[in-house]
């Protein structure tokens, strides 16, 4: 199963190139890709069904107990095979969908196959937490799919709204299965619905209830029922694969995987019944009323829905299987229309049902598809979707939701109605004229190709009615695990006698064809008695009010001021905690033991306060600047002498490229800081200050004095060299034993340099790229003044360029640029020592790339961007994401070596001339920290140094004039 999502990954990433090389025919070998992984699972169907469940998996992050975990069972082997190979034929159907114009294909085919690769992973999760990773990637995988026409606002729209309500859907669910895995102290989903009987209490409800919020957002039950017709702005193959067979289905197989644990629950079945049925009837009601049959498709997939849900909820073993059934037929027959409707708009050019005539005598082929396909949706017998409906009313009879079972059989049957009734306006409308008043459409005859797909969709409905030995042993199997209501189990059959069953499907059969009737469906398509209720209109009056509240909350509290919104901040930090720590009388519990350690502790902290003082007193900014650098390097003094030389290091690394920062930033600002400030503003801001200064101090205290269990970090000296084989403990728990951490704050670095390099690198707000427009900079030649025959020779036109309006030129020096060019390799070659040295002494990749940071902005300050442009030679960006993709790397080589994600290995043994090595795989990712730190200081050079010198708004050592213009590094 492992190899199989790889694989998909795989083909998502190749995708692109294959359909970029040979053009929408790369589809057809795409197509295999899923063909494959469905020969794979019925290989695997013989042991699964004999109860052998196949498991693969591996420990992901064994302190939560959380394990990359999947299972293949009959309920998963069921939603696999739909998925893979409904894929299959969807992918092979693209090849000719799309013309090859057709814009964004490259892109559209890896996504789909990401979908595909994700959508598997949902269905074989045996975690919670990989089950919600994988159900939030179809979410947003299916939101560039339905937004595959960006340059539509309608596609736009429809994305936007089908990712909103999934994923809040999505998170709400991950609150309750985070609950149910709690209350059964197991993470494992199989473990969870195992315990599911004898867990119980309004927590467990609750969770089960978030659950349910997410199956019902997901399936596009009521209230979230709106989404899934707006998401037919997608493609038609988008439509048959993730709204027919696939993702629609994840809410679907959610219900059937926790039925047998929880279908008892109090929260369970009185949430299902009421949403789907419903949802069956409201989805059925504006069905039968549409006269685009995409859209007609797509209410009557909410209404089917609604039924399989309602099935699959009822928590009974003939309800499940007649529940996992019609997961099947609905499958084939819908994902057959949708392909079929998908040929009607590509070759007629119309799919409006009042548009159409004749296509029954000129397209027979297709004409006998999509009624066989209709024909298994209404009900029909002998095709598949008969049998299933015939077990749905089975399972009613047999007493499916107790007590209620009579109103939701009379709620089913009336639902099957008005799914007869839409079925047959699907076939009268798109094969006949009985709906037609204005026949304008031309006919082109479509390929073998493209109506391969859904003949063979559609020829399965007919065929599985025909072979329900092939089809039922696996929804049978996954019946069998839940608890008979009736004395007499439910078996599926093509002809199961007079019944009563039968006879409600032959009512349903006579009152649907009725009801499609151009002389009756007219006049009850006008009356709408919910016209009133429209949850769209709804929807998007919430987002509009969620908007505009925000936009004045925003206007109220974000005034431009920093001091106001740090002002408000901090006030809201001493209300809160504040009056909590005195109010808790946590204050007379702390104890100080001794003073100091040394007396250079003293002074480094009076050192410390002076700069602070200083620096809230200074008058202008460069000032305050340095002062409070100065009070980080006494801090870093602190660290040193308190027996953390790595720290220190970094503390004053750090510091000084702070420093660095802060002063090319303040080139853009005023220099003086109080020509605003009034002695009543600085009382009010020392008046927030002091206290807060107190509280973060008591705050300490109190946090060190309260501490009841053991430090782990006590622990951290043994293990930096047990598992992380160093001795330098601060540099292994960063690469080692606190990876992770330091993965999460790469990736903030680096998004972080991304959007500060963006802001600074566009022109305007318009989003103009740099050098599309650039402002004239000022000459640097001599000007009119100096070339006027009275005033010449070098030092009056020095002159005269600083007498001259705007910015002011600066010369280089060529001995500091000699000095630094020698002394740069000297300080590389130290950053490099630190990045190797680190594992066992003081460095590592943070301090060596700071250290290699400070080199670059030496030879930047000596030579301005042209020194900077000869000294990395390299994009800022190319860094980042070398860096990041090389700390990725080595926590997967802890998995190829057979270890954990991120685990340490190490490598050693007699090299020729040097000797004995000695090598960890942990140095990979350290040599990825200092990339991209070298990086993030390149990039911040490069936008708030050079660009801004390019600009010529401020004097930098950029402008230089004897450097020829033919030479210059862009930035």
């Amino acid at each position: 199963m492992l190899v199989l999502l790889a694989v998909h990954a795989a083909a998502a990433l190749v995708a692109p190139l294959l359909v970029r090389s040979l053009g929408r025919t790369a589809f057809v070998g795409l197509a295999l890709v899923p063909a494959a992984a469905s020969a794979w699972i019925l290989t695997q169907l013989p042991g699964v069904l004999a109860g052998r469940a196949v498991a693969e998996g591996f420990t992901w992050i064994p302190a939560l107990g959380v394990d990359v975990a999947f299972r293949l069972d009959p309920l998963s082997a069921l939603l696999s095979l739909l998925v893979t190979g409904v894929g299959a034929l969807v992918v092979l159907y693209c090849a000719r969908y799309f013309t090859p114009s057709s814009g964004g294909l490259p892109r559209f085919a890896g996504v789909l196959l990401a979908f595909a690769g994700a959508m598997l992973g949902l269905v074989w999760a045996d975690d919670v937490v990989v089950l919600y990773v994988c159900w939030e990637l179809t979410t947003i995988f299916s939101f560039l799919l339905v937004g595959q026409d960006a340059h539509k606002r309608a596609s736009r729209a429809a994305a936007m709204q089908a990712l909103t309500v999934t994923a809040a859907g999505g998170l709400t669910m991950l609150v309750g299965l985070v609950i149910l895995a709690e209350a059964a102290g197991s993470y494992r989903l199989s473990a969870i619905v195992a315990a599911g009987p004898s867990l119980g209490g309004a927590a467990v409800t609750a969770g089960v209830v978030c659950v349910l919020v997410g199956a019902l957002s997901k399936s596009a039950l009521i209230p979230f029922h709106f989404w899934l017709p707006s998401a037919m702005a997608a493609p038609t193959p988008v439509s048959a694969f993730l709204h027919a067979a696939a993702m629609v289905k994840a809410g679907v197989y959610l219900v059937l995987r926790l039925a047998p644990g929880f279908a008892a629950d109090p929260g369970w079945r009185p949430v299902i019944a009421i949403a789907a049925g419903l949802t069956m009837l409201l989805g059925g009601i504006v069905a039968a009323r549409q006269t685009d049959l995409k859209l007609l498709l797509a209410h009557g997939t909410v209404s089917q829905l609604g039924f399989m849900i309602l099935l699959a909820g009822a928590g009974t073993r003939d309800a499940a299987l007649a529940a996992a059934a019609l997961v099947v037929a609905h499958a084939l027959f819908k994902s057959a229309l949708f392909l079929t409707v998908g040929v009607i708009d590509r070759c007629a050019g119309t799919r409006d049902l009042r548009e159409l005539s004749g296509l029954g005598r000129r397209a027979p082929v297709l004409a006998v598809v999509g009624t066989l396909a209709a024909a298994s949706m209404a009900g029909i017998p002998p095709l598949f979707g008969f049998v299933t409906k015939e077990g749905a009313f089975e399972a009613f009879l047999h007493r499916a939701y107790g007590p209620w079972a009579g109103v939701l059989l009379a709620v089913v049957v009336l639902g099957s109605v008005l799914t007869v009734a839409y079925s047959a306006r699907f076939v009268l409308g798109a094969f006949t004229d009985v709906f037609t008043t204005d026949a304008r459409h031309t006919w082109i005859r479509p390929g073998v190709l493209f109506l391969a797909s859904p003949v063979v969709l559609g020829l399965a409905s007919l065929a599985a009615g025909f072979a329900l030995g092939v089809v039922t042993p696996l929804p049978t199997a996954y019946a069998d695990t839940l608890v008979a209501s009736y004395p007499t189990s439910l078996e599926l059959t093509l002809w199961p006698g007079p019944t009563l069953a039968f006879g409600l499907s032959v009512l349903a059969i006579v009152l649907g064809l009725l009801l499609a009737l151009p002389r009756v469906i007219e006049p009850l398509s006008r009356f709408r008695p919910l016209h009133a209720i429209r949850s769209e209109v709804t929807w998007r009056a919430l987002v509009h009010a969620v908007e505009k509240g925000a936009l004045r909350v925003t206007v109220q509290t974000q005034r431009g001021s920093l001091a106001v919104v740090l002002c408000t901040i901090l006030g809201v930090l001493l209300l809160g905690p504040g009056v909590v720590l005195v109010a808790s009388g946590a204050l007379g519990e702390i104890r100080v033991d001794r003073f100091a350690d040394s007396p250079a502790q003293v002074v480094a902290a009076v050192v410390a306060v002076v700069s602070t003082v200083a620096a809230a007193r200074a008058k202008r900014r460069l000032a305050a600047v340095l002062l409070v650098g100065g009070l980080g390097y006494a801090v870093a003094v602190i660290f040193a002498l308190a027996g953390a030389p790595d720290v220190a290091l970094t503390q004053a690394l750090v510091e000084t490229m702070t420093l660095v920062v802060v002063v090319l930033v303040l080139r853009r600002l005023p220099a003086d800081i109080t020509e605003h400030h009034t002695p009543r503003r600085r009382w009010a801001r020392l008046a927030i200050a002091v206290p807060i200064g107190v509280l973060v101090a008591l705050l300490g205290a109190t946090a060190l004095g309260s501490r009841t269990a053991e430090p782990v970090s006590r622990a951290f000296p043994s293990q930096a060299y047990d598992f992380g084989a160093g001795q330098n403990v601060v540099n292994v728990t960063l690469v080692d034993i606190r990876a992770w951490d330091t993965i999460g704050e790469l990736s903030v670095l680096l998004a972080a340099a991304t959007g500060v390099a963006s802001l600074v690198f566009l022109d305007r707000r318009t989003g103009t790229p740099p050098g599309a427009r650039r402002r004239r900079r000022a000459p640097v030649g001599p000007g009119p003044v100096a070339g006027s025959g009275w005033l010449r020779g070098p030092t009056l036109e020095r002159l005269a360029r600083r007498l001259r309006p705007g910015p002011r030129v600066t010369e280089r020096t060529l001995l500091l640029e000699v000095i630094t060019r020698l002394v740069f390799p000297t300080i590389m070659v130290l950053s490099i020592y630190f990045l190797f040295a680190g594992h066992n002494a003081p460095g590592g990749g943070f301090a060596g790339g700071l250290l290699a940071g400070l080199a670059l902005v030496v030879r930047y300050v000596a030579g301005g961007r042209y020194e900077l442009g000869e000294a990395a030679p390299v994009e800022a960006g190319t860094l980042l994401g070398t860096g990041l993709l090389l700390a990725g790397l080595s926590g997967a080589l802890g998995l190829v070596l057979g270890g954990e994600v991120l685990q340490t290995y190490v490598l050693e043994g007699d090299v020729p001339v040097l000797g004995h090595v000695k090598f960890v795989s942990s140095l990979l990712f350290d040599v990825g920290v200092y990339l991209i730190v070298v990086g993030l200081v390149l990039d911040i050079l490069r936008s708030l140094g050079a660009e801004l010198d390019r600009l010529g708004d401020t004097p930098g050592p950029s402008n230089s004039p004897t450097r020829p213009s033919g030479q210059e590094v862009r930035a």
